[in-house]
């Protein structure tokens, strides 16, 4: 099998997030009846599951550097980690939340939350079908170019305005008011990885400087 490689270790790393979702939900909420949960795990690994999927067929490279979780900038391991941090805790007192009822959301925000979630889903696939060059670490690949059509002609980092939506939406699919307080840190880690990602890009990568004067805003249009 072509990439055969490649398949195992996306296999494997998709198999171990979905144990590690599974047991910081379920744990905590000492209970399967946690529906919310069980949305949420299908709203996130299904579609994940097929665009990787798609990526090994159509384009292996974009999966490959997608699967890299190794950062070279120290500033950038540091946003990393925090992040890490940010769901460890959010996603375990929303199982609290769960068991022990201390806020709990109505069910319909759930469910709208949920359609939230695939959209910005839908805006993430089409970041990475219109820049094959993204990377889940800040690095400038050979041959890299700049991508300034679509998504990329409003905003510099679609990727990210897609991201802030998805985080932002997990907590109210988990019916927990608590846990997204606990995301509510994420814009602000993804404001600090965005300046550090520009001072590199501009560095070093030709015509970057440039793409900044002709695209205003970073995240969402006209605000910032």
């Amino acid at each position: 099998m072509k990439n055969k490689s490649l398949f195992i270790e996306a296999i494997c790393k998709f198999s171990a997030g979905v144990l590690l979702i599974a047991l910081l939900l379920f744990l905590p909420a000492g209970s399967f009846a946690f529906w919310q949960a069980w949305l949420f795990m299908a709203i996130l690994f299904i579609p994940m599951f097929c665009a990787g999927i798609v990526m090994l067929v159509k384009n292996p490279s974009l999966l490959r550097s997608r699967l890299k979780n190794k950062e070279k900038q120290k500033e950038q391991d540091k946003v990393i980690k925090l992040s890490g941090l940010m769901f460890l805790c959010g996603f375990v007192i929303a199982g609290l939340n769960f068991r022990f009822e201390w806020l709990l959301l109505p069910k319909w925000s759930a469910y709208a939350a949920a359609a939230i979630f695939l959209l910005a889903y839908m805006l993430y696939a089409e970041v990475l079908r219109e820049n094959t060059y993204l990377s889940r670490i800040i690095e400038v690949q050979e041959g890299q170019k700049v991508i300034d059509t679509g998504l990329y002609a409003k905003v510099r980092h679609p990727m990210y305005s897609a991201t802030v939506l998805l985080f932002l939406s997990m907590p109210l699919v988990l019916g927990s008011l608590l846990s997204f307080v606990i995301f509510l840190v994420y814009p602000m880690l993804i404001t600090k990885r965005i300046k550090n990602e520009e001072e590199v890009l501009s560095a070093e990568l030709e015509g970057y400087a440039e793409y900044k004067t002709r695209v205003k805003y970073r995240l969402i249009p006209f605000i910032w």
